[in-house]
């Protein structure tokens, strides 16, 4: 299962209570934040968990003729060649032959976790793989991972892999592999609604004694649209400011100065220092038109561009998980509010002029 959604709707608490979940089934956990990363910086952070997993499911001195295979194939996958072309090993378990050696990561993979899951279901436990950021994987590494549990899953081993990520994942996952979408469920997760949505800000409220007036939560739900992240601020910030056990609509109102600034500070300020004059622009230009997901063209147009020369904005900011592809042609921002929040921040839109290319003398 691939769990998507936008920024700030409790996908990582998800993972997180799927961690608890697995312990109390006496399952092994292994947890990864993907990041952008070459094959090589992967395989030596999945052998790290993975060997991690397999001590949990049984003591090196309690290695079965399994989980000794499983160490040596693991070992198998770990083995690197160093600067001076010397062969080194992560740890002093002999590598098998013939396995997790083919050169391929998603031919590696597959014999790793095929030898982990024989192991564990011999202990009559399970492993489960949970990786946050998907959508930051590299194609080589997401192909390798959906092919690996392709393969535990038609085999009836104990493995099984969630991972949560930007809306775009389920079109990665598709491109990478043809299968995923059989393979896995990719359960979409937004904002909170009606009878949800409230009671997220007012049952924590009401445990510890205070109650929310109803026009105060009417208007809680319009400033925060039912999205959890901002009902966790603003609930934050209606809690410093109440003098009471009720809260009020004023309470509320008086807050929202404070919620937004904290928003605009952390939240959503830290993407925006990411980005480079270009890339605001572009931003900018997308706010301009309005909520929502807008046309590639449309946002050229706005900065007075054609759509071929902010193609590759587009897709930087994009790769940078600022922005989603919903449909062909079309981009919107992975944050809430965020056409909101460039509105205020950058009031202007100030478009650098085009670069012009550097001149190059001939070669005699």
């Amino acid at each position: 299962m691939i769990i998507t959604g936008l920024r700030g709707v409790g996908k990582t608490v998800l993972l997180n209570r799927f961690v608890e979940i697995a312990i109390a089934s006496k399952w092994e956990v292994i947890e990864l934040e993907a990041s952008k990363h070459n094959n090589t910086h992967f395989r030596q952070a999945m052998f790290s968990q993975l060997k991690s997993a397999l001590l949990r499911l049984a003591p090196r001195a309690r290695w079965t003729a399994r989980g000794k295979r499983a160490a040596e194939v693991l070992s198998a996958f770990a083995v690197s060649v160093d600067g001076q072309g010397a062969w080194s090993l992560s740890w002093d378990v002999p590598p098998a032959e013939g396995f997790a050696d083919h050169g391929d990561l998603g031919m590696d993979l597959t014999d790793v976790l095929v030898a982990i899951g024989e192991a564990a279901k011999e202990q009559e436990k399970g492993l489960v793989i949970l990786i946050d950021e998907v959508q930051f994987l590299g194609s080589p590494q997401l192909e390798a991972l959906i092919q690996a549990v392709h393969k535990t899953v038609q085999k009836k081993l104990p493995v099984t892999f969630v991972g949560a990520g930007l809306p775009q994942i389920t079109e990665l996952a598709g491109d990478a592999k043809s299968y995923a979408e059989r393979l896995f469920k990719f359960p979409k997760i937004g904002s909170l609604e009606g009878d949800d949505a409230r009671k997220a800000l007012t049952e924590p409220a009401a445990n510890e004694g205070a109650i929310f007036n109803e026009d105060a939560v009417d208007l809680a739900m319009e400033i925060t649209r039912g999205y959890p992240y901002f009902i966790q601020e603003l609930g934050y910030q209606v809690w410093t400011v109440a003098n009471a056990h009720r809260i009020t609509r004023d309470d509320v109102a008086i807050a929202k100065e404070a919620y937004d600034s904290k928003l605009d500070g952390s939240f959503f300020r830290v993407r925006l220092d990411r980005s480079t004059p270009l890339q605001t622009a572009y931003m900018r230009a997308m706010a301009e038109l309005g909520p929502g997901a807008q046309k590639a063209s449309d946002v050229a147009r706005i900065m007075g561009r054609e759509s071929t020369q902010v193609g590759p904005t587009r897709a930087e900011l994009i790769e940078m998980g600022l922005l989603y592809t919903p449909e062909h042609g079309y981009a919107a921002f992975t944050v809430p509010d965020f056409d909101q929040f460039m509105l205020r921040a950058v009031p202007t839109l100030d478009v650098p002029a085009p670069q012009r290319r550097k001149k190059t003398t001939p070669t005699p």
